[in-house]
């Protein structure tokens, strides 16, 4: 009877997850639109709080920076927005490797970004590019000035936008992932009771 109970209890909590996890990760073309247009986020710097990784695209990210080595690597996230929250759907590797090679490799790393994109789209995924990512490699997840600097050229003109930094040595050596996600504040702008006013942590 017990056994029979909790197999009952078990399948219901599970069917209430993967419901939960359809809703937020379906992607809804018209309700992305309507909110592209309004653009809540204009009149209150704070506006995004949250961020959701998926499991596909945190494994992907966490891979990526751990194949680098001792090079820093860069890539994009897909995913969409629910609110205050900024949902990571996917994630893809850019061909840029290294500070030393970012300058050389912009153009070749947005065109695979264009050409990336479409390809989705012609496969029936929707899902905006919503921000980037970096690995730091031994020394925590935060913004440097260059990426306080392409954060804020990135939120200019590709709204709602997205920075990320994994640090792979420190994930290692802690067993568990070191992530960090960020947004910087307009230019000019100073936020009230807070020493570093360029960026802010927003909640994973």
């Amino acid at each position: 009877m017990m056994h029979k109970l909790f197999t009952g209890l078990f399948v219901h909590m599970y069917q209430e997850l993967a419901f939960s996890l359809r809703r937020i990760y379906h992607y809804d073309e018209s309700a992305q639109t309507k909110f592209q247009k309004e653009k809540p986020w204009t009149n209150d710097p704070h506006y995004f709080k949250r961020v959701k990784i998926s499991a596909l695209a945190l494994l992907k990210m966490v891979v990526h920076a751990r194949s680098g080595g001792n090079i820093e690597i860069m890539g994009l996230m897909q995913g969409k927005t629910d609110g205050e929250a900024i949902i990571v759907m996917d994630a893809f590797a850019l061909p840029v490797e290294g500070t030393e090679t970012r300058v050389n490799a912009q153009v070749d790393a947005y065109e695979y970004m264009v050409d990336y994109s479409q390809t989705n789209k012609q496969a029936g995924r929707l899902e905006n590019v919503v921000g980037w990512y970096h690995s730091h490699l031994g020394y925590g997840c935060w913004l440097s000035g260059i990426d306080v600097s392409t954060q804020m050229l990135n939120q200019q003109f590709q709204e709602p936008f997205l920075a990320v930094v994994i640090d792979p040595t420190r994930t290692v050596s802690v067993g568990k992932v070191e992530i960090g996600a960020f947004r910087t504040y307009p230019e000019g702008y100073k936020p009230p009771n807070e020493p570093r006013f360029e960026y802010y942590r927003l909640f994973l």
